[in-house]
């Protein structure tokens, strides 16, 4: 038999599993009261993670940033975390530009011109 006659050979491939792994929220209710449950889906900076990260579904995820937003509003959750306070202890004193030519005081033949010392 002729290879230009015989059926297409198909490889046979390793089948791979698509399931996904099942979510962090399983029969939770999602609450804005129920913070221990939210601040897990914030970063360290204050930000709410995304749904690759988080492993919620699409559903899930909507609930969890409305609840988020929710108790940011009535100060449950900070809107940001971590951040620097800055503390002045000693007054700063404001250092003049760097000048290119010296000024000098009006002379006689110019009184009220300045005029550069070379």
């Amino acid at each position: 038999m002729d290879k230009s006659k015989q059926p297409f050979l198909k490889k046979k491939k390793k089948k791979r599993s698509f399931r996904r792994p099942l979510s962090p929220i399983q029969g939770k209710r999602i609450h804005h009261k129920n913070i221990s449950l939210i601040s897990r889906f914030i970063s360290q900076q204050g930000k709410i993670l995304p749904r690759r990260v988080t492993r919620l579904t699409l559903k899930q995820q909507r609930l969890v940033t409305k609840a988020i937003k929710i108790a940011r509003i009535l100060v449950l959750l900070p809107f940001r975390t971590n951040e620097k306070k800055l503390k002045r202890t000693k007054p700063t004193t404001r250092t003049p530009r760097f000048r290119t030519r010296e000024r000098t005081k009006p002379t006689a033949r110019t009184p009220r011109l300045r005029t550069r010392n070379k």
